[in-house]
């Protein structure tokens, strides 16, 4: 019987040469709409993010922070530089802009007719609307949207931080991307 090897990081190269075999691997298209997200942290968290998950286009609506803003920056650490985003519009022009691109809208949020996160179809171009981290998404965003989705949540706290709740829905998007085509 042999001895395993141990176990140990694995080494810029290596992670390089990870990361591209997931992305040969990626057909499906993803983009985000942040509708007044004002919190620079949360702003630059989510560039970061959505870097990482391969999203190409994020729009802004309402009055949500760029990415240039300095603390932004911070958390981003330059990595909008690594995908195209518009500056705020409207949430229906965000919208509308993102069909017109040939992306499905999914909201982000707790409504009525919302799927749990795992029961949505994200499979396909989805961008994926996230709102204000007070307020949640505008009646103007969820009337434009094609449909809405909710993270199921079991402990004591009604809600996540935006930036963690969009992190959990790109890797989610992904998953069942990356299911449904093996």
């Amino acid at each position: 019987m042999s001895t395993p090897s141990p176990r140990r990081q694995l080494r810029p190269t290596d992670v390089k040469r990870l990361n591209r075999t997931w992305r040969r691997n990626t057909d499906a298209r993803l983009a985000l709409i942040l509708e007044s997200v004002t919190g620079p942290f949360n702003v630059g968290g989510i560039f970061r993010t959505a870097a990482a998950f391969g999203v190409e286009t994020i729009w802004l609506a309402g009055n949500a922070t760029p990415p240039t803003n300095p603390k932004a920056q911070k958390t981003a650490l330059g990595t909008d530089r690594l995908l195209t985003w518009h500056p705020p519009v409207p949430a229906a022009e965000a919208v509308k802009a993102a069909h017109q691109d040939g992306y499905r809208v999914i909201a982000l949020e707790l409504t009525t007719d919302a799927l749990p996160l795992h029961e949505s179809p994200l499979t396909g171009d989805i961008c994926i609307a996230v709102g204000n981290e007070d307020h949640g998404c505008s009646p103007a965003l969820l009337d434009a949207c094609d449909a809405t989705t909710y993270i199921p949540q079991t402990g004591r706290v009604g809600s996540l931080n935006v930036a963690t709740a969009t992190a959990i829905a790109l890797a989610e998007s992904r998953r069942q991307s990356w299911t449904s085509s093996g």
